[in-house]
Order: C-alpha cells, then sequence, then structure tokens
C-alpha cells in the first residue's frame, strides 16, 4: 500500500509541473519544467539459497518513487515579432543579469523593457539590467544591435552609445532556481555566471522588436500529462488490490 502511495505522490508532483506548464504556454520567454524522479531505498525481504558452487544471494524490495527536482528545460523559444523598440530577445544561450532591489544577482531571458525615471532601462517588471544602461532624457528611439550594443537617438537626430548587454552563462542552467516573473538565480548546482560579450563562446545574439516565446508545446504536455494520469491510475489500483488481498486474509476462517 505505502509503495502505491509514494507512487501516487510522485505522479501527482509531476502533473502539478505538466499544468504549469501549460498555464504558462503564452508566456514571453517561460522555460519548460520537467519533473524528475527516482527510486526509494530498498529493504532485504528474503535469502535465497546458494545453489552449489554459487554465492548466497537476496531478494530486494524496493519502497516506491519520489520526486528528486523539477528542472527548467533551456530550449530556444520561437522569435516573434512585436512593434515595439523596447522589446528585446535573446537568441541563442544566455540571460542578462538583473540587479534585485534587495541587492541579490538575478538573470533573465530578457524580453519587454521600460525607461526608469532616472532614465535607466529596466525589466518592465522594474529590476535594472546590470552593467547599469542610462538613456539621456531627449532619447526619441532605443536602438539595440545583435552585438549587445545599446545607442539611443535624440531629439536633433543624432545617435549615441549609451552602454552594451552582456549575456552571463552557466556550466548547468537547468540547476537555476526560478523565483517568478521569468527571473532565475544561481546556485551551487547551476555554477557561478560567467558574463561576457554578445555572441561570444557560446553566448546568443539579441534580436530587437522580438519577444521569445514559451518552449512548452502543447502536444507533448497533454501526452506527459496522460501518462501521469494513467499511472496515478495504476498505482491507486495497487493500493486497492492491496486492500481486498487483506479483507480476504481477515476474512479467512477454519473449516
Amino acid at each position: 500500500m505505502y509503495v502505491g502511495a509514494a507512487g501516487m505522490a510522485a505522479q501527482q508532483s509531476g502533473l502539478e509541473a505538466v499544468a504549469n506548464n501549460l498555464a504558462n504556454m503564452n508566456t514571453p520567454a517561460y522555460k519548460r519544467s520537467q519533473a524528475v524522479f527516482d527510486d526509494l531505498v530498498y529493504r532485504e525481504t528474503a535469502r535465497q539459497m546458494p545453489a552449489q558452487g554459487e554465492a548466497a544471494g537476496s531478494v530486494m524490495q524496493g519502497l516506491g518513487s519520489r520526486l528528486s527536482a523539477v528542472e527548467k528545460v533551456f530550449s530556444q523559444g520561437d522569435l516573434r515579432p512585436s512593434e515595439s523598440d523596447f522589446d528585446v530577445a535573446i537568441n541563442g544561450d544566455g540571460f542578462v543579469a538583473i540587479g534585485n532591489p534587495d541587492g541579490s544577482q538575478l538573470y533573465s531571458r530578457l524580453g519587454a523593457l521600460r525607461v526608469s525615471e532616472d532614465g535607466l532601462l529596466q525589466l518592465r517588471s522594474g529590476q535594472t539590467l546590470e552593467p547599469a544602461i542610462t538613456l539621456p532624457r531627449d532619447t526619441r528611439k532605443l536602438i539595440v544591435a545583435e552585438d549587445g550594443r545599446v545607442s539611443a537617438q535624440t531629439a536633433d537626430g543624432s545617435t549615441l552609445e549609451v552602454g552594451r548587454i552582456e549575456l552571463a552563462m552557466f556550466n548547468n542552467p537547468s540547476a537555476l532556481k526560478p523565483m517568478g516573473e521569468g527571473l532565475y538565480q544561481a546556485t551551487e548546482q547551476s555554477g557561478a555566471a560567467q558574463m561576457g560579450r554578445v555572441g561570444e563562446e557560446g553566448r546568443g545574439k539579441l534580436a530587437q522588436k522580438y519577444l521569445e516565446g514559451s518552449n512548452v508545446k502543447m502536444a507533448d504536455e497533454l501526452v506527459n500529462m496522460m501518462l501521469a494520469q494513467r499511472a496515478f491510475e495504476a498505482n491507486s489500483r495497487i493500493i486497492q488490490a492491496a486492500d481486498e488481498m487483506q479483507s480476504i486474509v481477515n476474512n479467512l476462517r477454519r473449516g
């Protein structure tokens, strides 16, 4: 019974990951979550009598499964054209460093940008890009080159380069901790951020007037949902069968 219950709990967690993927199917730059399962400890249930000339063995029985981790899959999402100069997507690998108000360092796949009251280039959620990029007050047009150079076209028609966007790489990006709003935090498993110029050492390039779509594929998620549902039902049948067997044993009478 407990083995079946452990299996049901694991499949429930997997189904929650699928549900979150489907809920964010149209969220820009969302990366799908993938549930990873581990088998639980084993216990020795019987000793095998060795045949002549053979070593003694044992019968090991597993105690079910558990959810090991919910990892992010950072495959590229489709680039969708936009009409705004402040929509910037990363075409390839890499993350933009973001300064959090509490002083911590976060990372993002870019998206819709805005300008703060102080002229700082920020995410739409209010976090400032790092290194900071400040636009002149009379900026009329933002220009982001594919190599990360950021320029501002002022009211008099002149173009001024105001900074450069850099990208961070991680040894194990799937271990980044999701913080919500498309933001991620480095962990010991992900490794430290390796900052560098856009387009260098495997880093992607920037695409202005584009937004990266989510990498969720509905067909795959529906298949995963059905597999989780069937596995959940099978584990529930195990509990039902074990209960029926115990009921038969309890109702035995001597003849």
